[in-house]
């Protein structure tokens, strides 16, 4: 039985068909059926033990615990177990998706390009940030120790001349930004970044990689300068598949001495214009780093010579990252990064957006995320990057904002609708989520509770798939139409169902917030129902409801689809529920 194919594993008198290869240990015997795990059964347990790499996470959970229940046993699922995974990432390096094997067992360093901080942060900044927190949050779910590094570049020819154009100092103008970019992460909810270095703070282990690769013939330097000899590496150009001859990079053809047009500048001679607080002493004159090499001296200080994963944006490949790659392996003659993976753009009107193109500055004014978060709230944006495959390039738009809006609100109507049913509120339960559904009492909704682990483990197979968090927002949609129906065949709302009906719903309820949460999303409770505003307002909407209603009454329905209609065009949204009419905007 060890080929791996599909067996039919016998308990009892009833039978259960696993997904994938399986084994029965524990009590006074043990059998494996195939090679890659199973589950043990003995007279203290069920549990699941599988890799599952055929059937993603804990296939059929559900099954399981019929299974245990029947034979009065107790069902085990470890989803955060490490060895119980079967995740798969697109390597850009190989062009292909992988199986997921960290360098060290249950343990991942993640790197990730942060900004250079020389003006506010667009919705692009937040792309990568919002990405490597989920792929964090779940890895972390999943039972590894993770660290994430996301740097700040804090010296470059950009800040030298933006702060220049406004009369500042780079120190200042940096400080300014990062401030800017820290506060938005903050407001998008994302706080498990590790460590954030800076560029200024490492000057002394980026001189020391530079001289390490002056040492081993792969540098020189040149009148003040420092290159990297990119005829010294025999496999440079295998990120991004280009020739020697074509990696010719305009950043850094200013100077002269380069033996090759490819090379790239690891340091670079202080210029006569420009401020002292960005000459740095070095052995071969005042000077700063180059943009790549900052990387490669940051990531390797806090996480060793070869990382699990590097990411950044597609603008990156090359020559950024290219170049990380050839000056960290040259130093160490070691793999520099086991994953790379890299999440699509920002495009407005088909463009990719960029600080530095004049015709979108315009369109920039509105990307701004300071301007994003106080109009949209972080939730919202986090959402709207997340509805993406992070490898696609996301398009921003007011409709697409909008858009996203209306599917986020179908998840807190939801909530509410629970809260409305059960008498609390899911943001009150006490655990993760998981733990509730998997102690709930699920009575005689064994259906409801399997077609609902059914959409669970769609969530989790979607995120082992490359971290599609797409695909895993649609689960949740499905999850939230079977629990709205639930509700609806129960008759939850008009005082339908039972103790049993109810607890099982709070506990579906409090699943779909846990794996919310695993994005990012709703860990906290939303604005009320209506939008912000004074009491005008709140008094003029209170009399449109009700000439609403009234005209609805005396069946005299077109004024009542007029005033939807209008106020819909106004942005406005009327949800009719059990217990009256609410409005959102």
């Amino acid at each position: 039985m060890a080929d791996g194919s599909h067996h039919e594993v016998l308990v009892g008198e009833s039978s259960y068909p696993p997904d994938g290869p399986f084994a029965i240990i524990g009590g006074d015997t043990e059998k494996t059926f195939g090679s890659k795990g199973g589950f043990a059964v003995s007279r203290l347990a069920i549990e699941f033990r599988g890799r599952a790499s055929a059937g993603a996470s804990c296939p059929r959970r559900h099954g399981l615990e019929a299974h245990a229940t029947r034979f009065g046993l107790e069902a085990r699922c470890p989803r955060r177990s490490a060895s119980a995974m079967a995740i798969r990432v697109y390597n850009t390096l190989s062009h292909q998706k992988e199986p997921f094997e960290p360098v060290s067992p249950g343990r991942v360093g993640i790197y990730l390009c942060g900004p250079t901080v020389y003006k506010p942060s667009h919705i692009g900044h937040a792309v990568g940030p919002i990405v490597f927190d989920v792929i964090k949050r779940f890895l972390t779910y999943r039972g590894y120790s993770v660290r994430l590094v996301v740097n700040i570049t804090d010296v470059d020819d950009k800040l030298i001349d933006e702060a220049a154009a406004q009369g500042t100092t780079v120190p200042e103008l940096a400080e300014r930004m990062t401030g800017n970019y820290l506060d938005a992460m903050k407001r998008l909810g994302i706080d498990t970044i590790d460590e954030m270095p800076k560029a200024s703070e490492h000057i002394g282990e980026i001189v020391g990689m530079i001289q390490k690769l002056i040492g081993g013939g792969q540098a020189y330097a040149a009148g003040g300068d420092v290159y990297f000899d990119v005829s010294t590496d025999a496999d440079y150009g295998k990120l991004s598949n280009r020739r020697v001859e074509d990696q010719q990079s305009v950043r850094d053809l200013e100077g002269g001495g380069k033996r090759n047009a490819g090379d790239f500048a690891l340091w670079k001679a202080a210029k006569s214009h420009e401020p002292v607080e960005v000459r740095y002493d070095s052995p071969w004159g005042p000077g700063r780093p180059g943009w790549h090499i900052e990387c490669s001296a940051m990531s390797m200080k806090y996480m060793g010579d070869t990382l699990d994963m590097h990411g950044g944006g597609l603008d990156l490949i090359f020559p950024h990252h290219e170049n990380e790659i050839a000056q960290s392996e040259s130093a160490t003659g070691k793999p520099f990064a086991k994953y790379w993976l890299h999440n699509g753009l920002t495009r407005f009107n088909t463009k990719k957006v960029s600080k530095s193109d004049s015709e979108m500055a315009e369109a920039l004014k509105k990307m701004i995320l300071t301007h994003l978060l106080d109009t949209h709230g972080g939730e919202l944006l986090r959402y709207f990057v997340l509805s993406t495959h992070y490898r696609r390039p996301i398009e921003f738009s007011d409709v697409e904002l909008e858009s996203k809006r209306k599917g986020l609100v179908q998840f807190h109507r939801l909530f509410e609708r629970i809260e409305r049913v059960c008498g609390r509120s899911l943001f009150d339960v006490a655990g993760d989520g998981f733990s509730t559904w998997r102690a709930a009492d699920k009575g005689g909704h064994g259906a409801f509770a399997d077609e609902v682990a059914g959409h669970l483990t769609q969530f989790e197979e979607s995120m082992d798939d490359d971290f599609n968090t797409a695909a895993a927002i649609a689960a949740m949609f499905e999850c939230t139409t079977r629990v709205n129906r639930f509700i609806e065949e129960n008759k939850l709302e008009s005082g339908g169902g039972d103790a049993s009906s109810k607890a099982v719903l709070l506990a579906a309820g409090g699943a779909l917030m846990g794996y919310g949460r695993l994005l990012g999303l709703f860990r906290s409770r939303p604005e009320a129902a209506s939008c912000d505003g004074d009491g005008v307002v709140d008094e003029l909407m209170d009399i449109l409801i009700a000439t609403r209603a009234e005209a609805r009454k005396v069946k005299q329905f077109g004024i009542a689809d007029l005033i939807r209609v209008r106020l819909g065009e106004a942005g406005i949204t009327l949800e009719d529920r059990a217990d009256g009419t609410v409005w959102r905007r």
